[in-house]
């Protein structure tokens, strides 16, 4: 839907941007398409089948912190990209609506139009995905149709009136008296055609409800990457004869002067040449069908948003647990298209820049993810190839980004959004429990089975494990802690793995060192897990644990940020506030106790 539907403004754009040359610009666009944008997600679709897109391979090839800011960045570009898919193809939309001229003028209001799309966009969505899917193959039969009666239509006229084709060629001719020449306007041309590749990203995002094959594993589902790759390649291969044939038609037999704003074939080329050779009935279905289908290019926007976001910001701990369900997302997200709406006014060309943007980033940042994939994997022929569609891809959107640099800005400022909501939630989110499951080895098991009495535990930061360091520890801790001799006393030692993951398996192992046994672990937050594996072990056997801790020698706000930012921190005081919000009762709460 996102990829059709750009047929609806791109042979304008294209017109407004080469002028005489927007067939040949458009050509060069058509074989980046099947050449370059086409091979590097059929890359994308084989090493993210899941649906992550390109985000997923960059997230994989970084680590902790790093991993995270780069997938927000990324998330902030898509999120530019998806949601400006909604609201400019809605207000372009609205503008075809009300340049039909059967529209009665009291409907002549962009604004209030465009956010009764986007509303019942919302709606549909709201059904079910499902009844999403079926009116967009409704939708996309009918659009397509339609512009092939047009475009057939028009070629019909060029052959009939021959002067056009060989005053074009003239023209041409005349202006690029070189093919060097002629290419290389083409090529400079071609960036500010690029919003005719949108669509391949989407087109990834919503791998979950392609159909697989019988044989399909989680691990290694091939079916549905064959059926993706499929997809993308019929949609790339009808799209780009449609891109060449509208492209010609448009050049050789619309004036110059009504591709300008305020022109009659300003964002509706096909739908002007409709409405002067099909008859005002048919060229008004046609106008139908191009609403219908920018209003429903939303639709795929809002799938690869309710893919993406749920994907990664819960699991960061940077967004509420509501956002994994789809309604409560859908209506933040119809939230969100009604303030960028009136934020511009429903002007498409305010927000072309930025949403050329979001899409061409996206795009450079996929290209640029298999390229280092290959690197890796020190596949040096594949990565040579996909280098040069990098720079290509890296090039358009540098020079999409001097030419109209608001766009730039407006995607800093989703990207700014992005940021800061993502860490204002993780830091309202620090203290929940975090830790999806406790699972104790067999040797941890026979510690706790063979526990009389109170179960106590010191919690040790271990350094070199030697017998003499719990000696020492278990002295420091009676007498600071005053530690009764009965019950049974254990060690409990977490060692921080990723400290930028949110949530994580505790699995404990059981270690014998001389006379002492100790309980170790690896998780995201030492007071997290600790939390975690005392009311796993008062669960489990009855009583409530005793932990022994130390108070921290930096500031509070310094012992904040290491929690916040690496997992650790003050851990006494940490450890109780997340037992205290866990277990509301004192009576059940396991017992903390702090010296030194």
């Amino acid at each position: 839907m996102d990829y059709f539907s750009t047929l609806g403004y791109q042979p304008g754009i294209a017109a407004l941007a080469a002028g005489l040359l927007s067939p040949w610009a458009t050509l060069f666009l058509v074989l980046f398409t099947l050449l370059g944008a086409l091979p590097v997600y059929w890359r994308v679709a084989a090493e993210s089948p899941h649906g992550e897109g390109s985000v997923g391979i960059i997230e994989r090839l970084f680590s902790g912190w790093t991993a995270k800011l780069v997938v927000l960045v990324l998330l902030g570009f898509a999120a530019t990209d998806f949601i400006l898919t909604i609201t400019l193809s809605a207000a372009d939309a609205t503008a075809h609506l009300v340049g039909n001229p059967l529209v009665p003028l009291w409907l002549n209001h962009p604004v209030a139009l465009t956010l009764a799309l986007i509303a019942l966009l919302g709606g549909i969505f709201l059904l079910g995905f499902r009844e999403a899917i079926g009116v967009a193959v409704v939708l996309v039969v009918l659009y397509l149709g339609l512009s092939a009666l047009v475009v057939g239509v028009s070629l019909v006229q060029i052959l009939n009136l021959p002067g056009l084709w060989s005053r074009w060629l003239e023209a041409v001719a005349l202006r690029y008296p070189s093919p060097a020449e002629l290419i290389l306007a083409s090529v400079l041309a071609f960036p500010k055609l690029a919003l005719g590749l949108s669509g391949f990203e989407t087109g990834v995002a919503v791998m979950p409800h392609v159909r697989g094959a019988p044989g399909d594993t989680g691990v290694q589902p091939w079916g549905r990457v064959r059926n993706t790759r499929r997809l993308l390649l019929v949609a790339a291969l009808i799209m780009s004869v449609f891109l060449l044939s509208s492209s010609l038609v448009t050049t050789l037999l619309i004036p110059p002067e009504e591709f300008q704003p305020g022109g009659a074939a300003n964002g509706r080329a096909l739908a002007y040449l409709a409405h002067a050779y099909l008859g005002s009935g048919l060229a008004s279905l046609y106008d139908l069908s191009t609403i219908l289908i920018l209003w429903f290019a939303g639709a795929s926007a809002m799938a690869g948003l309710l893919n993406l976001v749920p994907r990664y910001l819960p699991r960061y701990g940077m967004a509420p647990e509501w956002t994994r369900m789809p309604r409560p997302l859908v209506l933040f997200f119809t939230a969100v298209a009604f303030a960028i709406t009136l934020l511009f006014r429903a002007d498409v060309d305010a927000q072309g820049a930025a949403y050329a943007t979001g899409v061409l980033a996206l795009m450079t940042s996929a290209s640029l993810a298999v390229l280092f994939t290959l690197l890796r994997r020190r596949a040096w022929g594949g990565a040579v190839g996909f280098g040069l569609v990098g720079l290509v891809f890296t090039y358009t959107w540098v020079m999409n980004v001097l030419e109209r640099p608001a766009g730039l800005w407006i995607a800093l400022l989703f990207i700014a959004a992005v940021l800061v909501v993502s860490f204002v939630s993780r830091v309202f989110r620090a203290f929940e429990l975090r830790v999806a499951e406790v699972e104790l080895d067999e040797e941890a098991q026979r510690f706790i089975a063979q526990a009389q009495g109170e179960l106590r535990l010191i919690a040790h930061h271990r350094e070199r494990g030697s017998v003499f360091e719990y000696s020492q520890k278990e002295q420091e801790v009676r007498l600071e802690t005053h530690l009764p001799g009965q019950g049974t006393l254990l060690f409990l030692e977490v060692a921080v793995l990723d400290p930028s993951e949110f949530s994580s398996r505790v699995r404990v192992i059981g270690v014998q060192v001389g006379p002492y046994r100790v309980l170790r672990t690896q998780s995201a937050s030492v007071p997290n897990a600790i939390a975690a594996i005392l009311l796993y072990l008062r669960d489990h056997t009855g009583k409530r644990p005793h932990v022994y801790l130390e108070w921290g020698e930096q500031s509070p706000f310094q012992q904040a940020l290491r929690f916040l930012f690496w997992g650790e921190g003050d851990v006494a005081s940490l450890t109780r506030e997340i037992l205290r919000r866990a277990e509301p009762d004192p009576r059940f709460r396991p017992v903390v106790h702090v010296g030194g």
